[in-house]
């Protein structure tokens, strides 16, 4: 039955959300707390181990979460659940869009679909950083918002790597320099602590 739902919600996450993987965050967030699948800070944890491993953050996300509810299969009926609606709505769009194209009412459509994917980004994105930065944690129907001063350090710190090598090399490094500095500033800084 797990691999049902795993199918079924991870359809619907594709199905509604427009913007790509960062605007598909929090419905996987919601489907994974609500089923109770992990934890918040188990779903922070993921989140950052799909985004360093190679490959569109929504379908590494279906995967590992299907991974840990089903195994193998979980991980394949999940990530064929998210990117099933694509295939399926890029199929038809690529059928039908040539002929409606410069329609008005398509070309109306298509920037409420941007304005929507910016705003599920830009939500994704500060949901992610107070999530990291200031958990939230809940206890006998209390509430209490706690500041990671380590996590923030380290935030810190790379922003500042990050702007540092901008300097040095006269351009924006590329994500994967990015990377592999925040990784090691966060090991070096765990490790000296």
């Amino acid at each position: 039955m797990i691999y049902l739902y795993l199918f079924l919600e991870f359809f619907k996450v594709g199905l509604f959300t427009f913007g790509g993987g960062y605007a598909m965050i929090p419905l996987i967030k919601e489907v994974v707390l609500s089923r109770s699948w992990m934890d918040e800070a188990h779903f922070i944890d993921m989140i950052g181990l799909s985004e360093v491993t190679p490959g569109p953050i929504a379908i590494n996300m279906a995967t590992f979460i299907g991974s840990e509810q089903g195994g193998f299969l979980g991980s394949f009926v999940a990530t064929l659940g998210v990117i099933l609606p694509a295939f399926i709505i890029m199929l038809l769009i690529s059928i039908l869009l040539k002929r409606f194209m410069k329609n008005r009412f398509v070309q109306a459509t298509l920037g409420g679909i941007k304005t929507v994917a910016v705003a599920l980004i830009t939500s994704s994105a500060i949901i992610l950083l107070s999530d990291v930065l200031f958990p939230i944690k809940y206890s006998d129907g209390n509430f209490s918002i706690s500041f990671n001063f380590d996590i923030i350090k380290v935030f810190v710190l790379v922003v500042a790597g990050y702007f540092l090598i901008k300097m040095i090399i006269k351009r924006k490094p590329s994500p994967i320099i990015t990377i592999i500095m925040a990784a090691l500033i966060g090991l070096v800084y765990f490790y000296i602590k």
